[in-house]
């Protein structure tokens, strides 16, 4: 029971996270790509013109051109009079995906929970307790979206609504129980399980159905086909939400203000909203007051949340780099060195090392951001105060002079 417990050695940990995050951010282009492809040719069929194809039960098709040539894709109402021989499948894509985004967390979040997943200011939990929590949400996430599906088959806006409300519910609550840049990818990682579970428990067994029925000499049902058609939608809007808690450890200003689920959610919005716009444009229907609504939206987000880095109780207060050098020494160069004591870390993160008055003048934007907003050090494993936050913003408000 040591082993959440446990830091994997640093060299290691930099190994691991390279090649599982590389192999991560390909599979997830993957699936991405599918799903905006099909979604896309879904929205752009057109009706059959050929008397055959009508016969055979296409229900659309569709010409393209891409690469050098010419595509005709056809797509039959349940399943074609004759299987082919071969069927490409998309599947693996999305269970790359999740598989290597869990390894991650692993790795990164679970092993070395103290200092990524836990913030004693926000709750008092053991690594265990964290690691155990984030597991169960992930179980939980799905449990919960895949009910309200099933009851709610057939009232797309009722369960689009109860979707909505579930993913504030669970924003807020990882704020509530973990660090602010770790609730976003908890918040994430809760996303993208649905969506693998939306493949492998619905969209392939009803490829199966419908290959089984073929095969049976039945005819197919095409009730798991809807299905499965509707949580491949659902997916398609989960996407950019998704991809945003995956970048959005390298922004603090947006985790690190008060209340930064709400954040979380607008921008989930103004991703949903981003891919109405193309899903509708995909359908012929352009609606640019959607993309406006986004820029509105966003720009008031980036006024609302701007970090006020007026030092506190300090203002009139003159502050020498003298005292702000220990400062920068006990709490920030544990892990930001050329040589890092602090457990977990074996090169400096992000490159950035506040080793000599100049590297530290040189970052002290960088600094001011996240010591104004809190996110820095992580889970303040080094137990960064008030007086010493509001001494670092003092110095840096008068110049921030090297060496003085």
């Amino acid at each position: 029971m040591t082993v959440v417990a446990t830091v994997l050695d640093p060299y290691l940990t930099d190994w691991l996270n390279l090649l599982i995050r590389w192999l991560h951010v390909i599979a997830a282009i993957a699936w991405i790509g599918a799903s905006f492809y099909f979604v896309l040719l879904d929205q752009s069929l057109e009706a059959p013109t050929k008397v055959d194809d009508l016969r055979d039960g296409v229900g659309g098709e569709l010409w393209e051109i891409h690469g050098g040539g010419f595509y005709h894709v056809k797509k039959y109402k349940v399943a074609p009079p004759v299987l082919p021989d071969h069927l490409a499948w998309f599947k693996w894509e999305a269970y790359t995906t999740w598989l290597s985004g869990f390894a991650l967390m692993v790795v990164l979040y679970y092993f070395n929970a103290r200092a990524y997943l836990i913030d004693p200011e926000v709750a008092d939990l053991t690594p265990w307790q964290a690691v155990a929590i984030s597991v169960g949400l992930l179980a939980a996430a799905w449990v919960v979206y895949d009910v309200l599906c099933r009851v709610l088959v057939r009232h797309g806006v009722a369960l689009w609504v109860l979707i909505v409300a579930f993913t504030a519910l669970a924003a807020w609550g990882c704020a509530q129980l973990f660090q602010p840049r770790a609730a976003f990818l908890q918040v994430g990682a809760m996303i993208g399980t649905i969506m693998a579970g939306n493949v492998f428990f619905n969209i392939i067994p009803a490829h199966w159905e419908l290959i089984n029925a073929k095969k049976s000499g039945r005819d197919p049902d095409p009730f798991p086909g809807v299905v499965a058609k509707q949580r491949s939608v659902h997916n398609n809007y989960f996407t950019l939400p998704v991809l945003f808690t995956m970048i959005a450890g390298h922004f603090a200003f947006t985790y690190g203000v008060e209340r930064a689920w709400i954040v979380l959610l607008v921008i989930m919005f103004v991703g949903i909203l981003s891919r109405l716009f193309f899903n509708l444009r995909h359908q012929g229907r352009t609606i640019w007051a959607i993309p406006v609504a986004c820029v509105v939206v966003l720009a008031a987000l980036g006024v609302v949340i701007r970090p006020d880095t007026t030092p506190a109780d300090r203002n009139s207060a003159t502050v020498s780099f003298s005292e702000v050098a220990p400062i920068v020494e006990q709490r920030c160069a544990a892990c930001h060195s050329d040589a890092p004591t602090e457990p977990g870390f074996s090169t400096a993160p992000a490159g950035v090392v506040l080793d000599t008055p100049e590297q530290i003048a040189a970052r002290a934007d960088d600094i001011e951001r996240v010591v104004s907003s809190k996110t820095m050090p992580l889970g303040n494993v080094t137990g960064m105060t008030g007086e010493e936050r509001a001494a670092l913003l003092a110095w840096i408000a008068q110049g921030a002079s090297n060496g003085k």
